[in-house]
This record gives C-alpha cells, sequence and structure tokens, in this order.
C-alpha cells in the first residue's frame, strides 16, 4: 500500500544573483513498511526534499501525497495537526527537551494529541523497553550520552504511532557500537510496527542496513534500487 506518493517535486531558492534548483522534479512512491535511504553528496537536495516530505519546508511546486492527502494543500493549523499525528521526526541533534525527563518527552506529543494520561504511560514504557532504556524513564537529556538521547528521539517518534518516520543524518553524532544499536533498534521497530522509515544520509552503515536506495545528485533521483 502507498503511504507516500510524491509528483513532479521541485523547490528553488532564488539567491541575489541566481536561481538555485535544489530540487528539480522529483516523482517518488514509498510504500508501507519501507526501510529506505536517501542519499547523494553534500548539496543534492537530500535534506531540502526530507523536509517537504514531512511538511517542514514548503515546495516551490509539485504534490506530497500522504494516505491519498496533498499535505501542500492543507492551511497551515491543518498542516500542523496532520504532522503530529501522521510523521515521526528523528534529526541529527536529537532535539529533546532538556527540562523534561526521558519518559516526559516522549509522552509529550500523545499529550498534544490528547491521550488519556494511562494510555500515555504505558506506551511511554513500552517504547523505552522497546529501546533499552526502561531504566531511565526519569532521566533528563544531560544524564544520557549521545546514543541512549538518540534512541529516546525514536521512542519519540514512534510514540504518536506515526504513518512513516524521518530520520536527517540520526546516526551523525554517534559512534560505530551506537550506530549499530541504534540501526538495529530501528529495524526492529520496522519489523515490529511495519513503520515506515525513511532516511537521509551519508553513512554507509545505514545505507548497508537499508532495504531499498534511492540516490539524489543536483536535486534530480539518478538510481532508485532495492537491495
Amino acid at each position: 500500500m502507498k503511504v507516500i506518493e510524491i509528483k513532479n517535486l521541485v523547490k528553488i531558492y532564488n539567491g541575489s544573483e541566481i536561481e538555485v534548483k535544489a530540487v528539480n522534479g522529483i516523482d517518488l512512491n514509498f510504500e508501507e513498511g519501507e526501510f529506505a535511504a536517501i542519499v547523494g553528496p553534500s548539496g543534492s537536495g537530500k535534506t531540502t526534499f526530507l523536509n517537504m516530505l514531512g511538511g517542514l519546508d514548503r515546495p516551490t511546486s509539485g504534490e506530497v501525497n500522504i494516505g491519498g492527502i496533498n499535505i501542500w494543500g492543507l492551511s497551515s493549523r491543518k498542516l500542523i495537526d496532520f504532522r503530529m499525528n501522521n510523521i515521526g521526526f528523528v534529526f541529527q541533534a536529537y532535539n529533546l527537551i532538556p527540562v523534561l525527563t526521558a519518559g516526559e518527552n516522549i509522552e509529550l506529543i500523545m499529550h498534544l494529541q490528547g491521550r488519556p494520561k494511562k494510555e500515555r504511560e504505558e506506551r511511554t514504557k513500552e517504547l523505552l523497553d522497546a529501546v533499552g532504556l526502561i531504566d531511565r524513564l526519569k532521566s533528563r537529556p544531560n544524564k544520557l550520552s549521545g546514543g541512549q538521547q538518540q534512541r529516546v528521539a525514536v521512542a519519540r517518534a514512534l510514540a504518536s504511532k506515526p504513518k512513516f518516520i524521518l530520520a536527517d543524518e540520526p546516526t551523525a553524532n554517534l559512534d560505530s557500537k551506537s550506530t549499530t544499536g541504534l540501526l538495529d533498534i530501528m529495524a526492529e521497530m520496522n519489523r515490529k510496527y511495519n513503520t515506515t522509515f525513511i532516511f537521509a544520509t551519508h553513512d554507509k552503515r545505514v545505507m548497508d542496513k537499508a532495504k531499498r536506495i534511492v540516490t539524489i545528485d543536483d536535486g534530480k533521483v539518478v538510481e532508485d534500487k532495492w537491495q
């Protein structure tokens, strides 16, 4: 089943002297349960593409259809709500809220969704257990290692039961052991929940784990292969 259908996606940045097509007419589909990597050199358009896919950066033209809904046809308010209920994000910089515990960071999005307290607490414990950090439920980010913070970020991304998760260079700040552990956890989450994962990455370890690799260069898809 198609989760995402991208049609002729274009993003143009107009500088003082030059027009840059960061994304230049991309057509792609992603299906439920994929574990895919978007790769390419720096400046190829990977992050811009991912941000448009996630409703964070408005395209110049084209469509991003998620579950049959063109997200860029929604009002700003409806787009925020759609993002909250359908898309999970994992960033290079973790982006955990420092004054909240690991559990509170995960629970926050469910609170915003209006879910009951008992459901929020049970889901938080389930996810922390799944990423091997149930014993750090009450730890704040500054008491966690980089690898542990990123695992909390993955649990937080899954908390809302999204259709898919976008991960932008999630292993960039991690050592080899932490990277391997994190990728194993994501792959298990992919199998367990059938959640679609889409990475933007330079990391060969992520590419080796991915089942599909989409290569972008100069804002265009130059290769799309399964492995």
